[in-house]
């Protein structure tokens, strides 16, 4: 489903630097460079509410929006945002101009289905999520909401790979080299099992110690006995005459 288009009007500004830029926050918008292909860099500034409003419907950031001036549009990509530190808002902004069908590097994010009939997960397995946002080379004018991976049939020990995720067409991973994993469904009854046979193992090895230390004192007791009889003995001796 096509996404809402997201216009931003902007001016062009007229002070650069440190001063310009605080003079352009106290008139309540946030300074940008707009700059890119065979276009010089241009300073702008853009109304913040308006920023706001974009940064908070999810699809500003990773996204292509479009600027407006005086009835003149220009798709860009926005590919940094400054944020305050105490407030949070946005207080710069570098735009990359880009084309209708040009191929840009974009992070999409990755929604999971199917957990609740997963095989592996109602067995009491953990679902382990490798990657959150797939890296895709995608068209400007064309790229995913987010990709779905569907765990539904997934048992404990497997592992879903990109090559099983259905991507948008005109899309491609930016990793090209290899099927990389994205979910896999750990089990737990194993380290339960450890845990459990523990115990056990340990009664085991205590029995045998347990039958040693009650030999030990029988076998003590034989040991000493010739001692007590050579005690005793002792006494029955003539004593020697002098």
């Amino acid at each position: 489903m096509a996404k809402p288009e997201i216009v931003l009007n902007v001016d062009v500004r007229e002070s650069t630097g440190r001063g310009g830029a605080r003079e352009t926050r106290r008139q309540g918008k946030v300074p940008a460079v707009l700059y890119g292909g065979d276009k010089a860099p241009v300073p702008i500034a853009i109304d913040k509410k308006t920023i706001v409003q974009a940064l908070k419907s999810g699809k500003f950031i990773s996204h292509t929006v479009t600027l407006e001036h005086k009835g003149e549009r220009q798709l860009v990509f926005a590919q940094d945002i400054q944020f305050h530190p105490v407030t949070d808002e946005p207080t710069h902004l570098d735009l990359y101009r880009v084309e209708k069908g040009q191929v840009i590097r974009v992070a999409v994010p990755l929604h999971v289905t199917g957990q609740g009939v997963s095989p592996g997960i109602k067995r009491g397995g953990a679902m382990n999520i490798v990657r959150h946002e797939i890296w895709l080379y995608a068209p400007a004018d064309n790229i995913p909401e987010h990709l779905e991976a569907d765990v539904s049939g997934m048992e404990i020990g497997d592992a879903l790979k990109i090559s099983a995720i259905k991507l948008p067409e005109g899309t491609r991973p930016t990793i090209a080299d290899r099927d990389f994993t994205v979910i896999t469904i750990a089990g737990r009854k194993a380290k339960d099992d450890v845990v459990d046979e523990k115990p056990a193992a340990a009664a085991d090895a205590a029995a045998p110690a347990a039958g040693a230390a009650a030999a030990a004192p029988a076998a003590g007791a034989k040991a000493a006995a010739p001692a007590a009889g050579a005690k005793a003995a002792a006494p029955a001796k003539a004593p020697a005459k002098k």
